[in-house]
């Protein structure tokens, strides 16, 4: 239990704040998405680097069998794209979820700036480092050969402040993709869930009968 409330914690901060290196001096540019509004989709040139102000955003590719696999889902300070910097085309696709404001910082510009300002740099490298070790405990959780603790360890690495409710991002089958199971196992497993009383079921959310460490 120990290993999973730090995982949390790194999965909260991940999320939590909006990048404070991001520089004032550039000018980025505003879009304003609707849920199932595409931002780019895989090998279209890229533009730069995204921070989500508002919504989620989800970067998912499919692999060799037409299966979704989910990378990430970014939400309110979250970055889309770092990767973008130094690369000609995008490696994903990013389809909004739910209704979202982004703010495009220009290639180019952030480069330069990077060039100029060491410290935008530094805060740059750090936001990555923390992401890699975001990404290393959704591995660790997607490797969990047990649906049902996959699924129980998801539940309670989400919740909100009360440590109750788990706000849904988009659709079962999203939240299936993203936690690499198919719709029907997922779907099963909540009904089990809710059939033993462990869980409360609504359209946009799962409250945990008792709250999570």
């Amino acid at each position: 239990m120990d290993k999973f409330v730090k995982l949390r914690g790194f999965l909260e901060q991940s999320t939590a704040a909006p990048a404070e290196w991001l520089p004032r001096n550039i000018e980025a540019r505003q879009r304003l998405m609707v849920r199932g509004e595409v931002l780019f989709r895989k090998d279209d040139p890229t533009a730069g680097l995204y921070h989500v102000e508002q919504g989620q955003v989800r970067l998912s590719r499919v692999d060799r069998t037409g299966r979704e696999v989910v990378l990430h889902v970014a939400g309110p300070g979250g970055l889309i794209a770092e990767a973008s910097l130094f690369a000609q085309v995008y490696h994903c696709d990013a389809v909004a979820v739910a209704d979202a404001k982004v703010r495009l910082y220009p290639k180019d510009a952030l480069l330069a700036e990077f060039r100029r300002n060491p410290e935008a740099l530094a805060g740059f490298a750090a936001g990555l480092a923390h992401e890699l070790m975001a990404l290393r405990t959704r591995l660790e959780l997607r490797n969990i050969r047990s649906a049902r603790e996959r699924v129980e360890n998801y539940l309670a690495l989400n919740t909100g402040s009360d440590r109750r409710t788990i706000a849904l991002r988009g659709t079962v089958k999203e939240l299936a993709a993203e936690l690499g199971l198919t719709h029907e196992a997922l779907y099963r497993m909540l009904s089990t869930l809710e059939a033993e009383g462990a869980i409360t079921r609504t359209k946009d959310a799962i409250i945990l009968k008792t709250a999570s460490v």
